[in-house]
């Protein structure tokens, strides 16, 4: 198989991300694409929040222009969702994706990462799957096609390591944030740059 001509970074809890798939899907079936996880620090830039079961704060650890900011990205998001017939429900707190990240590479091993990749996200947003459970992951991994038997092992092992090499080599070719594509040593940010991607291939769009 030729080398990717694009590489595709994403994170499980980006809205966006999720909201850049369908596009993303449609241009893999032009060029090659390398989907890759990319961990986001969120609290780094955006701070902590956690929320009860009234959706009042409990940690308190985002200022107001945060706040806005986190309120404005979901409202914007689920109102591309709506249109497209996508749930996308806040999360009540800051997920680690990690763990998720390592599975998404595990059934890419296997060949079988695009339906676990879908269904990820799908039962994310839905707040139906806890993407920091390694049980979790692991029947979602079985439920889409995925043979589980080496996954605890490689959950701590090499996904560990592999994930790692990932995060490093994203950083040090300026990847930031998701959804990215990587056309050469080009960057492209955010699911509005895929008309721009698509020319910068020489795409219909």
């Amino acid at each position: 198989m030729p080398s990717p001509i694009v590489v595709h970074y994403f994170d499980y809890k980006s809205p966006y991300a999720y909201l850049a798939q369908e596009e993303t899907h449609r241009l893999s079936t032009e060029v090659d694409v390398d989907w890759l996880p990319h961990t986001l620090d969120i609290p780094q830039f955006l701070g902590s929040a956690e929320l009860d079961a009234d959706g009042l704060d409990v940690i308190e650890k985002r200022n107001p222009h945060q706040w806005r900011r986190v309120r404005y990205a979901y409202m914007d998001c689920r109102r591309e969702a709506n249109d497209r017939g996508l749930v996308i429900r806040g999360p009540r707190k800051i997920f680690d994706s990690t763990l998720a990240h390592r599975a998404f590479l595990y059934a890419k091993k296997q060949g079988s990462e695009r339906a676990f990749h879908e269904a990820v996200f799908e039962a994310f947003w839905k707040r139906e799957l806890d993407i920091e459970d390694p049980a979790a992951l692991e029947l979602l991994l079985r439920e889409t096609g995925t043979d589980v038997e080496h996954f605890a092992d490689y959950l701590v092992g090499d996904g560990r390591n592999e994930l790692a090499a990932i995060q490093e080599e994203a950083e040090e070719k300026g990847v930031f944030g998701v959804p990215s594509y990587l056309l050469g040593d080009e960057l492209f940010f955010g699911n509005e740059r895929i008309p721009r991607l698509r020319a910068a291939l020489a795409l219909d769009a």
